[in-house]
């Protein structure tokens, strides 16, 4: 048996199905790859396009984020979610400018190091803008492997051992190959071998997929369950969030109260906010992007 005998169909089926993205084209920048890899953390690829393009527009360089306010960074995040990941994103910018000369670097150890970028983030950009080999395990990789090596539906809440032996002894030994297999193995995880409605019948390894083969066994343990989102802390954060993004500075907080009936979980919510770092109170009562004074809204 070849050491992975599910990369020569896996690498095939990528060759004529693979999205063209701007991030994979061979002209995206390692920081154009870094910023979609932060979007696209649990957020659909349809979504984080455009934002995705107007990010690089305004911000082509980790030096041309790093000179603006965190709060900038927070309100051309627009609708994408989760938006910690904006300040993040800002915080490793700077950090690539202060350490790295402005360049994002290429080993792992030193991605790894930067604020806000885990395993999974260092792994891929290191595998995607530089080349480098290495095991790269997002949810749609975990997934596919979890169904055609070991069997089961889905892989287990969070990576173990097992898994990481695994997807490490598939890596192709080939350097020109390995960054090519990360990213074809997370494709098909995204549009065939999906979470909810898998498509068998278009799989190229599905004459190996031990899933497959044992008759698609559901998965043993709680059924996995969609996030509800209206009427949730999560949901007034982001109307929260919007009244300020669309500011030209900062706000009277009685915009903010407009915007959400229940008083309590607003401001459990706003709270929420300030503690994360997404937005800062004033002396005069009224609530900014991080970085914005007043004395910023007067200059426009």
């Amino acid at each position: 048996m070849p050491r992975n005998p599910y990369a020569d169909p896996i690498l095939a089926w990528y060759a004529t199905n693979a999205r063209d993205l701007p991030w994979r084209r061979p002209d995206a920048s390692p920081w154009g790859v870094l910023v979609s890899e932060i979007m696209l953390q649990q957020t659909p690829v349809v979504r984080v396009l455009p934002i995705w393009e107007e990010w690089m527009t305004r911000w082509p360089t980790p030096a041309a984020l790093a000179a603006e306010p965190p709060g900038e960074a927070v309100r051309h995040w627009g609708r994408l979610g989760y938006p910690r990941r904006a300040l993040r994103l800002h915080a490793a910018a700077r950090a690539i400018v202060e350490r790295h000369g402005g360049e994002v670097p290429a080993e792992y150890a030193d991605l790894r190091a930067l604020p806000g970028i885990g395993d999974y983030t260092a792994a891929a950009v290191a595998s995607f803008a530089y080349g480098r080999r290495h095991a790269v395990l997002d949810t749609n990789v975990r997934r596919v492997l979890a169904r055609a090596a070991t069997g089961a539906e889905y892989p287990p809440n969070s990576l173990t051992v097992a898994e990481r032996k695994l997807a490490e002894s598939l890596v192709p030994l080939d350097p020109a190959v390995a960054p090519k297999w990360a990213v074809a193995v997370m494709e098909l995880g995204a549009l065939v071998c999906t979470a909810r409605s898998p498509r068998c019948a278009d799989c190229p390894i599905s004459a190996r997929c031990a899933w497959r083969l044992a008759g698609r066994p559901p998965h043993d343990g709680p059924a996995r369950r969609g996030q509800r989102y209206a009427g949730t802390d999560r949901q007034c954060r982001g109307r929260l969030l919007a009244v300020l993004r669309e500011a030209a500075g900062p706000v009277p907080k009685s915009a903010l109260d407009e915007v959400w009936a229940d008083a309590v979980q607003r401001e459990r919510a706003l709270d929420g906010l300030v503690a994360d770092g997404l937005v800062e109170p004033l002396p005069d009562g009224a609530y900014a992007l991080p970085g914005h004074t007043v004395a910023d809204a007067s200059t426009g």
